[in-house]
């Protein structure tokens, strides 16, 4: 009896293991409502910000051989009277940015 009770706590034991390592390992994503909020702080400390979005599902995105799911956005702000128009992209699963781009006057046009 003393190894069936041992046997039935340890298959007990493995399944719960499983189940633990498997709910850990899921990635989850930062919600894009959050990353916007972060990405608008980090820019709020060179001046006011006029507008701003994102896009609300992650999609796919390579950057140097690396693959990561991201939210893209813009961010626009007056800097001494002058517009200036952003795009970034961010990771889906942190919120870090990892890449920002200035739109140009000649961007825009094309």
């Amino acid at each position: 009896m003393k190894w069936k009770s041992f046997l039935i706590g340890a298959a007990i034991g493995a399944l719960g293991g499983y189940a633990a390592t498997q709910i850990v390992s899921q990635k989850t994503k930062v919600s894009p409502e959050k990353v916007l909020e972060q990405v608008k702080k980090q820019f709020k400390q060179n001046g006011s910000i006029s507008g701003s979005w994102i896009h609300m599902v992650a999609e796919p995105f390579e950057k140097q051989h690396i693959q990561y799911q991201v939210y893209k956005g813009g961010i626009s702000k007056n800097q001494d009277g002058v517009n200036e128009q952003f795009e970034f992209v961010a990771d889906a699963l942190t919120g870090t940015l990892l890449e920002v781009n200035k739109i140009t006057e000649d961007t825009q046009a094309s």
